[in-house]
């Protein structure tokens, strides 16, 4: 496969070949299962009267997001300023920044882009869990608005931890000495609250997690209510992953979800038992690997580390002619080791094969281009090439 390049999508030499021709390792999405899980998240989102604001620090590309906004998303969030830089520089105008940022020079960055976005008919928004993050933030708005001698304003949500155990403030008071806080800077915008139960995703049962939301339901509820009665209307409730979407859509409370992963979906997402209410969401992004070795005992594909990342497990053998059914084990950096199932027989040398990533946005994040692959990963044909705008966007 040649070298990343920034050609647009429809002019890059590998638009127009089969599988095949893309060398490996390399990082592959199925067209077709994505834009069906794209299709099933605007249905979701449309039935229960919610907005869908996706998470882009899963993908990091701005020509995606813009595909996601497209089939009905309100904007992007992210985590990283950096981050923001890359989707707005693509063309996205809505973006939320859904994590702190407290760093005098990040903030004149984060304040620099608000009025870009502003100046293009756009909106930035941004998390604060601390009266100093809102001063800072205050002081560098104010700077960016005598520069530009424009009234631009930024969104601001107050983040509560509602079991997470990161950021936020603790639900209740906090949250509504920090919403007073907001309200007496004239650039920011009090935008409501961030509220995001991050250990809830993975959590394998959905009874489980349905208790967990339904707690932190009420330590929301509690913290509007005491916002409100201060006189400040909390516009909304933003939050919610794939793992809990369908607990925070159901709740009456949260009014936007920041699902990112359902995309995608990852090794680690298929862990979990699929709760009725949520769409049936398909494996789209594969690492395409090629079989290098092999013996009696193994064989050995080009695939290690340094092309998925393993925080969340190592990575299934994805077996799309049902013939090799492999377990991937650890070979290192650059090799992944691969072992027969009982009954199955092991791949010959050369082989294409497919793995289903442990978890998505760091794998992502290793790799320069996601190739979009039209017509299935077995006989499929090359139809675009996404760059990974943000990718080490850790700033």
């Amino acid at each position: 496969m040649p070298p990343p390049t920034n050609a647009q999508p429809e002019t890059h030499p590998l638009v127009g070949q089969p599988v095949a021709a893309i060398d490996t390792p390399a990082l592959v999405v199925d067209l077709d299962a994505m834009e069906r899980n794209l299709q099933r998240m605007a249905e979701f989102a449309r039935k229960h009267g919610i907005r869908w604001r996706a998470h882009a620090k899963m993908h990091k590309s701005a020509a995606i997001a813009l595909l996601q906004v497209r089939s009905g998303a309100v904007g992007v969030c992210v985590q990283k300023t950096a981050e923001a830089e890359a989707m707005a520089a693509g063309g996205v105008l809505d973006v939320y920044i859904s994590n702190e940022v407290v760093a005098p020079h990040k903030l004149a960055r984060v304040a620099r882009l608000a009025h870009r976005l502003a100046a293009d008919g756009g909106r930035l928004g941004i998390a604060v869990d601390s009266l100093e993050g809102i001063e800072r933030l205050a002081a560098a708005m104010n700077e960016a608005r005598l520069a530009t001698r424009t009234p631009a304003v930024i969104d601001v949500y107050v983040e509560i931890d509602v079991g997470q155990g990161r950021c936020g403030v603790p639900p209740g008071p906090a949250g509504a000495t920090l919403a007073l806080a907001i309200r007496r800077h004239p650039a920011l915008r009090f935008a409501g609250l961030q509220a995001y139960h991050g250990r809830a995703q993975h959590v394998r049962s959905p009874a489980e997690r349905r208790a967990l939301i339904a707690r932190s339901s009420e330590q929301v509820l509690l913290t509007c209510r005491l916002i409100e009665a201060e006189g400040v209307p909390v516009p909304l409730v933003t939050g919610a992953g794939t793992g809990s979407m369908v607990c925070e859509a159901a709740s009456g409370i949260w009014g936007e979800l920041q699902a990112g992963s359902f995309l995608f979906m990852d090794a680690d997402y298929a862990r979990n038992e699929r709760d009725p209410a949520q769409p049936a969401f398909e494996h789209a992004l594969f690492v395409k690997t090629q079989v290098v070795s092999t013996c009696a005992q193994h064989a050995v594909c080009d695939a290690g580390h340094k092309s998925h990342a393993i925080d969340s497990g190592l990575p299934l053998v994805h077996a799309p002619d049902g013939e090799h059914v492999l377990e991937y084990a650890n070979g290192g950096d650059e090799h992944g080791i691969l072992r027969a199932a009982p009954g199955a027989r092991l791949p010959e040398l050369g082989r294409l094969l497919w793995l289903v990533p442990g978890h998505c946005d760091p794998t992502v994040n290793l790799h320069d281009q996601l190739v979009g692959v039209r017509g299935g990963l077995l006989r499929g044909t090359v139809e675009r090439v996404f760059r990974v705008d943000a990718r080490g966007a850790l700033t």
